[in-house]
């Protein structure tokens, strides 16, 4: 039995502890660490056969299913790159990426391919689209041809092109908060040494059961598969419509371990959940965002045997920082300490250390660094940057550089080293010459219960250079609120230059982007146009 090394080794490595183990439960199916791992060694077999070569880019278009997990792992597998595409991308989304990151095969299903057809014929490095279900294929039109995806598995054994855990073995394409997504590169070494920090403060093991909510194109929600494939567990995967289908798996699965974005907790909390589930929940995690204090009291109120594990990440290192349990009672607005392999510093803008409470840049140094943004030099040169000499960890006599990720948050590091997040520094406000964050908005207005969801960001004003401006969703859905009390409390809880200009009121729940989170550049834009019109 070997360590794991590249990321396909995750699986290797727990089929040779124990093949007869379930790996993935989809439905009402599951199958072992054995099956998982016979599957990705036909798909290997399927990809050689094409004469894919070493670092091409395999896309994937699919819900979440057990051809998903094969194909991302059979991926680096047979030497080659995956990138998972959101389900919920639009086609014309899927074709920008495809082309960016010049895609040399497609996986997608026969329902999902007549959305594609039209947007293909612009993706002009595609040569084999493989369909997941079809029993007749479309008549192959060059330079593209078309396969059925139980005939590939069948191709005759061969192995993968020898790569090492400093080669690609992602892409995952990000939102960002203006222009195209991004795509962050990721290498095997990137996404292992993810696997085994996050398991190891999670306390994963082979008993655990993981649910699979997040979409696996979002680092938080791969990041379900490789930790519990680092540990030999079983992983739930899950396409839900309604969040009561997340309580109704919870409980169904018996499943240990949940992670998901706080949109997604706040809408939980609305819900009764059944009293079981803090039997075997063993613990609940956020990523994606602070987790406002009623939210976590709520959880918290409900899972009384569940522990909460408070986690902040960015796709560009993987994951970053997480609070234990134990302190959360003490500090429940902290995203808490480094990760296990993993340095968090709090730097000015000329690169020194922060003092004590002092705001500063996140900057994420360590083995989860990414390899930077796929074809976009300017972009990269402005998020992975070199260590400035005499930083903690970069003594002045080392000669090569170390590139770090300079996250564009800003936080602040207590005297006992614990984080805080503060904001975005694209989306902090300026009013009345104060900088305020959303975050900060949303938290009190949060605390009031007087809503269901919310978002805050700032528009310009004449006098104040930019006012705050609210919307959010009744408390209950169907429901009501006064703005006019929001307003109270808000004037009660917050310094005069918070206070929300204004607070508009609309049926919930608030748009997600593709990543589940509450989508505050859309929001801000559609009522900016409203404003114009």
């Amino acid at each position: 039995m070997t360590d794991s090394f590249l990321l396909h080794d995750l699986i290797t490595r727990s089929t040779e502890i124990n093949p007869q183990a379930i790996a993935l439960t989809y439905g009402k199916q599951s199958i072992t660490y054995g099956e998982l791992c016979g599957s990705i060694e036909g798909f290997v077999s399927g990809m050689r056969e094409l004469d894919l070569q070493r670092g091409e880019r395999i896309a994937i278009y699919l819900e979440k299913r057990f051809e998903t997990v094969i194909a991302s792992f059979g991926a680096t597998a047979a030497g080659c790159v995956f990138v998972p595409l959101n389900p919920l991308l639009k086609p014309d989304q899927v074709a920008y990426i495809m082309r960016d990151c010049n895609v040399r095969a497609l996986i997608t299903s026969n329902e999902r391919l007549p959305l594609l057809t039209p947007v293909m014929e612009a993706c002009h490095d595609l040569r084999h689209v493989l369909l997941v279900n079809a029993e007749t294929l479309p008549s192959s039109g060059s330079p593209v041809s078309y396969l059925r995806w139980d005939d590939l598995l069948k191709s005759p054994l061969r192995t993968g092109h020898r790569v090492i855990d400093t080669d690609m073995a992602a892409i995952l394409y990000t939102s960002g908060s203006t222009g195209k997504p991004k795509g962050v590169v990721l290498s095997h070494r990137n996404m292992v040494a993810g696997a085994k920090s996050v398991a190891s403060y999670l306390g994963n093991t082979a008993d655990d059961t993981l649910l699979a909510a997040l979409p696996l194109s979002f680092d938080a929600g791969f990041s379900q598969l490789t930790t519990a494939f680092h540990c030999g567990a079983r992983v739930v995967l899950l396409n839900y419509l309604l969040p009561r289908d997340v309580l109704k798996a919870l409980e169904r699965e018996k499943v240990t371990g949940l992670t998901a974005v706080p949109p997604l907790y706040i809408q939980l909390t609305q819900l009764e959940w059944p009293a079981g589930i803090t039997e075997h929940l063993r613990y609940f995690a956020n990523t994606g965002g602070r987790m406002p204090r009623e939210t976590l009291a709520a959880l918290r109120s409900r899972l009384p045997k569940t522990k909460p594990y408070l986690m902040y990440g960015l796709t560009e290192a993987f994951r970053s920082t997480y609070l234990p349990p134990g302190e959360v009672d003490r500090r429940p607005d902290s995203i808490g300490k480094a990760i296990p392999n993993a340095e968090i510093l709090v730097l000015r803008d000329d690169g020194s250390p922060c003092a004590p409470n002092e705001p500063g840049e996140l900057v994420h140094r360590g083995a989860l660094v990414g390899m930077g943004y796929w074809n976009d030099h300017e972009k990269t040169a402005e998020r992975y940057k070199p260590l400035p000499s005499g930083t903690p960890g970069r003594e002045a006599g080392l000669v090569l550089p170390e590139l770090a990720v300079f996250s564009g948050d800003t936080v602040r590091q207590d005297e006992e080293g614990f984080l805080y997040f503060i904001g975005r520094r694209d989306e902090m406000m300026k009013t009345s010459g104060y900088r305020v964050s959303p975050t900060e908005v949303e938290e009190v207005i949060y605390a009031t219960r007087l809503v269901g969801e919310c978002v805050a960001f700032g528009v310009d004003h004449d006098q104040l250079g930019q006012a705050i401006q609210v919307i959010a969703t009744p408390a209950r859905e169907g429901g009501d609120f006064d703005t006019t009390e929001l307003l109270a409390e808000c004037r009660r809880l917050m310094p005069a230059y918070m206070v929300p200009a204004h607070i508009d009121v609309r049926e919930g729940p608030l748009p997600r982007n593709p990543n589940g989170k509450i989508d505050r550049k859309a929001l801000s834009t559609e009522w900016n146009e409203r404003q114009r019109a």
